[in-house]
């Protein structure tokens, strides 16, 4: 099901259910499976070029079809009014993923319209961990805020069996449950 707009009442719900701050850390940059996800690519390097639309809760396209080892500069062009992220991983990735993205709101780091770049650890008293601690900064997703365009480049695995059941997600709370979500093929 897909909405034109994020309702401000599944925030809420999302923010008032959610468990406490991840109290490991909760930064990203995680081990990435080349194997399974794919790698960095080099933007001179690459195949072709697909410009990503994210909307309000949507993609545009809703599945992308990619050959084995192709690398895919990604333009993503955010026409919502909120953050949106853009990020390639596994079900299970996504989800773990998602869990930090909750954290990064609930410490005011994100907001539903963007990223607060002025944030300190003294902003956030009695949290588990100084707000430097917690990034955005996996190679595998990008951050992009209203009105902005970004890129990822992006060399995904060559001929695995393994990478089935890749996707594309925004993992910001509540955005891939409305619909922001697509599969990726990986084929011939």
């Amino acid at each position: 099901m897909r909405f034109s707009a994020f309702p401000a009442c599944v925030v809420c719900a999302l923010l008032l259910s959610a468990t406490p701050l991840l109290a490991d850390g909760g930064g990203h940059g995680h081990d990435l499976d080349a194997a399974v996800v794919g790698a960095p690519g080099d933007a001179a390097k690459a195949d072709r070029t697909i410009e990503i639309v994210l909307g309000d809760n949507f993609f545009k396209p809703d599945i992308l079809d990619v050959k084995p080892g192709e690398t895919v500069r990604f333009v993503l062009v955010n026409k919502g009014d909120f953050l949106h992220e853009f990020n390639i991983g596994t079900p299970a990735m996504h989800e773990e993923h998602r869990a930090e993205m909750l954290a990064m709101m609930q410490s005011g780091m994100l907001t539903p319209t963007g990223m607060n770049h002025d944030m300190s650890h003294d902003d956030m008293p009695g949290m588990a961990m100084p707000a430097t601690a917690m990034k955005h900064d996996d190679p595998n997703a990008v951050l992009v805020e209203p009105g902005q365009t970004k890129e990822l480049v992006w060399t995904f695995p060559a001929g695995s069996k393994k990478s089935a059941g890749l996707e594309f997600s925004c993992n910001m709370p509540g955005h891939a449950e409305s619909g922001m979500v697509g599969p990726i093929h990986i084929g011939a």
